[in-house]
């Protein structure tokens, strides 16, 4: 499965090596997780663009990820308009500690016709749970339906490689060999089966015409 799920190398994983075994178990998860739909009530509207709510993502990160953490690694002004902040997220899964970082900036909000701002600490921590959640998403993987990140499997189900196999089962050899090869090495997605159960009577009929 091509997806934009959180497996690449360079995610630091503190020294530790990352086998066949421990990475099929990390994938597993984040395919879980990324397809985990998120319920309607904790999705919000903003200016048109959806949104989680941060309290679901912690749940499903305290889910999944028990034991994750969050550091802020520096803070920056830019200028009198956002409060951008710098951190690292922390977990554990397969056996090993990762992490990464991710940037968020807020917009920092200021009174009706004045350049005198509301709440400056309400943006400082704004701009904190903005990161933090674009960190969940990004390398957790949680609400991928709603930041539009989940990829569909298209791979074949058993009861599908199995059907092929059935229907390739009175081809001559070297055509059940190269289909049969075609099928093992996931070159033949679900978007295929119908052309291919097609090519395959097409074959049928040349053979017994």
């Amino acid at each position: 499965m091509s997806s934009e799920i959180a497996l690449v190398e360079e995610i630091p994983t503190n020294g530790a090596v990352i086998t066949s075994d421990t990475f099929d178990v990390i994938r597993d998860l984040h395919e879980k997780v990324s397809m985990e739909d998120t319920p309607r009530s904790f999705i919000k509207n903003k200016m048109g663009v959806d949104y989680v709510e941060y309290s679901y993502m912690r749940k499903l990160a305290d889910k999944f990820y028990p034991g994750w953490s969050w550091t802020i690694i520096s803070t920056e002004t830019l200028g009198s308009e956002a409060f951008m902040v710098h951190g690292r997220l922390k977990w554990f899964e397969g056996g090993i500690w990762r992490e990464g970082d991710c940037t968020a900036a807020h917009r920092i909000q200021k009174k009706r016709n004045s350049d005198n701002f509301v709440d400056v600490g309400n943006d400082i921590k704004s701009a904190n749970t903005d990161c933090i959640k674009k960190a969940f998403n990004m390398y957790l993987n949680i609400a991928d339906d709603v930041y539009r990140n989940r990829v569909p499997d298209t791979s074949l189900s058993q009861e599908e490689i199995e059907y092929l196999y059935g229907e390739i089962d009175d081809l001559d050899d070297e055509m059940k060999e190269k289909i049969s090869l075609s099928i093992d090495n996931g070159d033949i997605e679900k978007g295929d089966i119908s052309k291919v159960i097609s090519r395959i009577n097409q074959i049928k009929e040349n053979m017994n015409g």
